[in-house]
């Protein structure tokens, strides 16, 4: 990655944002911070990446499911560090419930961060983009982007919705030196995952190390998470110069889930 550059990762306070932001930072990427969490641990994490990388790094607090909190944002950055020539849209919310018993407001919730915001965020970036002649925009999206499962239509809904919103963006910008894709990863090792595991075996009277074989990892051949370093480590691979043919792709890091 060349350096001086400017990354924008949302949702990355923690979990797999926070780990792409830190591998961009690591390649020398300015880092825009985004997501929810305590002040004070924020300002840590800030503060860690800038010293660790010699980087200058910043955070926004913009609440992604308003549309003049991303304007305000995206105004920010780009009138900061002249443009956002890395942008990752990871922020995401999930919900489950049956289709006929879905509340509306979680719906909207869910498309509003998980579809709308990336709209929203791409629309932002790419004049910048356009005028340096170089830009790369992937969108975290998920193995659900490629398949179907029950009980989360607006969170499918959405993901299919990035996939499609990735390819379309790819073909109006091939030209302007500009790629965008997206990853889908299948399940994948974060603390918020460990956590669940506990009580999603008392509530389902199953052992933990059943939860994990025969629930979280039942659809993935392969019977291991993804690793949020894997994932970090595509979505740098596809915002270098040597990805630069790579556009337009809906890449699954996903223990072979959507190859069956």
């Amino acid at each position: 990655m060349s350096k001086r550059k400017t990354a924008l990762v949302t949702g990355s306070t923690s979990g797999i944002g926070l780990v792409i932001a830190t591998a961009l930072a690591a390649g020398g990427a300015n880092t825009i911070l985004n997501g929810f969490g305590d002040a004070a641990e924020i300002e840590k994490i800030r503060a860690k990446l800038a010293a660790d990388h010699a980087v200058e790094v910043t955070y926004d607090d913009a609440d992604l499911s308003q549309q003049d909190a991303i304007e305000r944002m995206m105004g920010k950055a780009i009138d900061q560090f002249g443009a956002v020539d890395i942008l990752v849209n990871n922020a995401g919310i999930q919900f489950v419930a049956p289709i006929d018993e879905f509340p509306v407001a979680n719906w909207n919730a869910i498309l509003a961060l998980n579809l709308t915001a990336s709209f929203h965020t791409i629309r932002l970036a790419l004049p910048a983009m356009k005028a340096k002649k170089w830009g790369r925009i992937v969108n975290i999206a998920s193995a659900h982007a490629l398949v179907a499962s029950p009980y989360k239509s607006a969170y499918v809904a959405a993901k299919h919705g990035i996939a499609g919103l990735t390819k379309t963006v790819a073909l109006e910008v091939a030209t302007h030196g500009i790629t965008m894709n997206a990853i889908c990863p299948g399940y994948v090792w974060t603390p918020l995952v460990e956590k669940q595991i506990p009580d999603t075996a008392k509530a389902r009277g199953l052992t933990e190390a059943q939860v994990i074989n025969d629930v979280l990892l039942h659809a993935q051949p392969t019977k291991a998470f993804v690793q949020v370093s894997e994932v970090a480590a595509l979505a740098a691979f596809l915002v270098s110069n040597d990805a630069a043919s790579i556009t337009g792709a809906v890449i699954p890091i996903d223990g072979g889930w959507t190859a069956q």
